[in-house]
Formats: structure tokens, sequence, C-alpha cells
């Protein structure tokens, strides 16, 4: 009897908390109605997952997408010939590049987390700050950002026209040869191709019940009824909505997130949530790198996101959970 009262009493305070987490995500200026709290968690609860294993496979061109990874791969693209997107996503790890902040042309320091490129198609929007709509858009915005690539597109088509190889392929590909468009759509097509499945824990759900740990197994019921699943689920267990960082306290976050963008008072300190696929390979974590290790990233998460206290064994379990999302690296980023 202790024991069911003592879920109804946990479920009840996580319904509370994920109505607030909602209403923030949905920008909403005042709670939503009690009455209603407790059907987005329901809803939940009575789905048959609210994370999809990624398929084993995905179609994409795979003529544009060899000539987009030689493109990912050639300094070619940035104003002074020494960053490539290869720079910043090292594909043979998470699909980042593991410290705080990347450099650009003449050394220059970022000032935001460089995020996984693996699995992006199944983001709803690229960049933490949702600024480009797609793979192709963002790519665009990389080449010609001053701190990162630094170049301009018009010149890179001018260097590749002149180059015999990329001509060759260009002509051979695109009737109408090297232009932006059929430029960031190499490179979009390479990056669609970069889906990491068969990780442990899509193995559990495809129905290999021993395919992760029973902590594991007891990390992923507590991520749901914590309410982390809120806005961690779908495909990409993430990637899909925006929410405020620092819901329940000041994150102290030096960026301002969607406000950078649309200058509404309410997106400041919004972000597009990340994705937790890879995610034990990824870190430092959070937009601002502020967070070397994935324990501390879920301590961080129960402070500013969940608002409430978590004893270190549930921590831990959801840890191992974590842990059974690294996926293959695809044959064609190798």
């Amino acid at each position: 009897m202790y024991k069911i009262f003592s879920f109804l009493i946990d479920f009840f305070q996580n319904v509370l908390e994920v109505m607030a987490l909602a209403s923030l995500k949905a920008g909403a200026k005042a709670p939503v109605p009690s009455f209603a709290r407790g059907l987005i968690l329901i809803s939940f609860a009575f789905a048959n997952e609210p994370i999809l294993p990624i398929p084993k496979v995905i179609n994409y061109n795979r003529d544009k997408a060899l000539l987009g990874k030689k493109l990912f791969n050639d300094t070619i693209l940035s104003k002074d010939n020494t960053i490539s997107c290869a720079t910043c996503h090292i594909l043979l790890s998470g699909g980042d590049n593991n410290i705080k902040f990347s450099f650009g042309i003449g050394g220059q320091e970022g000032n935001i987390n460089a995020p996984t490129v693996y699995n992006s198609i199944y983001n709803f929007r690229q960049t933490w700050n949702g600024r480009n709509k797609d793979l192709a858009s963002q790519a665009l915005g990389v080449i010609e950002n001053p701190i990162e690539m630094g170049d301009n597109v018009d010149l890179i088509i001018s260097k590749l026209k002149k180059n015999e190889f990329y001509s060759k392929k260009f002509n051979s590909i695109y009737s109408n040869g090297i232009t932006t468009n059929n430029l960031i759509n190499a490179i979009a097509e390479f990056e669609k191709a970069l889906i990491t499945p068969n990780a442990p824990f899509d193995k559990f759900l495809n129905g290999d019940k021993n395919a992760i740990s029973q902590d594991a197994k007891d990390g992923y019921k507590l991520f749901k009824s914590k309410g982390c699943i809120l806005c961690h689920h779908g495909i990409n267990i993430g990637g899909n909505l925006y929410n405020k960082f620092g819901i329940y306290e000041d994150a102290n976050s030096s960026r301002l997130g969607r406000y950078e963008v649309t200058k509404r008072e309410e997106d400041k300190f919004v972000f597009k949530v990340p994705s937790l696929r890879n995610v034990d390979l990824t870190a430092p974590y959070m937009h601002d790198g502020r967070v070397k290790t994935l324990r501390e990233a879920v301590e961080i998460m129960t402070q500013y996101q969940i608002g409430r206290y978590m004893k270190d064994g549930d921590i831990d379990k959801i840890v191992e959970f974590l842990k059974t999302l690294n996926g293959q690296i695809p044959k064609i980023a190798k």
C-alpha cells in the first residue's frame, strides 16, 4: 500500500512539473489549466513508446553525398584555407569536437558549443537558436559566418570552378554544374546520411530486452517518470522543440537563444532542445559548454529544468540509460 501511495504522490508531483515545462515550452503567458496538466504525461504513459528507434538505413543520393563528404572535409570552403566542416564535427567520435567553443579562421574563438552533426536530419531546426530551418541553410551560414569559415560563397564558387576535380564532379552530378545551391545541397546530402542506428537502446526498443542492463532500464523509467521525457522524446530524443534554459532557477546564460532571432521578450534564454543521441560522446554539454561530465549534466537539468532533488542512485541510473544511446558510425563517415 505504501508503494502505491508513494507512486501516486510522485506521479502527481510530476504532472505539475511537466505542465510547468509545457507552459514555458509553448511560450504560454499563463499557466496551463490544472485539469489539462495530467494529459501530457498521461499521453506518454499510454503511448507505446515516446522514443522511436533510428531506422537502420536512410535514403539519400550517394553520388551527391560522396561529393558532399569531400567538401565537408575540405578547407577550401574557408577564407584562409584552414577550416573545414570536419574541424568542428569529428565524425570518428560523437560528431562534435569535444571542446567548449570552436575556433574559426584566424584563431577566432566562437561563443557557443558546437552540436553534433550526427542525426541532425531529424532536428526540426538547426543551430541552438533555430535560425536555420534545414541542413542546407545551416551549411551556408557557417561558410559565411565571419568567425567560423569567414568566406564569401561567390568566391568559393569561383575557387571550385578552377579546381579540376570539383568542376568534373559537379558537372557529372548537376546539370548546371557548380552553383551555390548545388554546393550546399551536396553538403546537406552528406549530412543527411550521418545517422547512427543500432544503439543498444534502439535494439531494446526493437525487442531485444537484453540489449541494455537493468540499471539502464531503471534509468529509462526514471527518465520518463521524472519528466525528462517531455523535452527529450521522438526519434532524436530531442531536437524537435524549443525550451527555456533555466525554468526553476536563473541559469545565468550569456546567450539569449531564440531572442537573437525573434527579438521577442518571451524568447529570451529559449533554445532548441538538443538531441541526446550519442550524448556520452559529446561532452562538454549545454549551449555554453559549461558542463564537463554526463552526470553533472543530469544534475544541472534537475536543478534548472525539473526543479527537484533527485537521489544519487537515480542520477546514476539515468546516466546508465543515456550511455545506451551511442549508435553505430555510418560507413560513409569513415
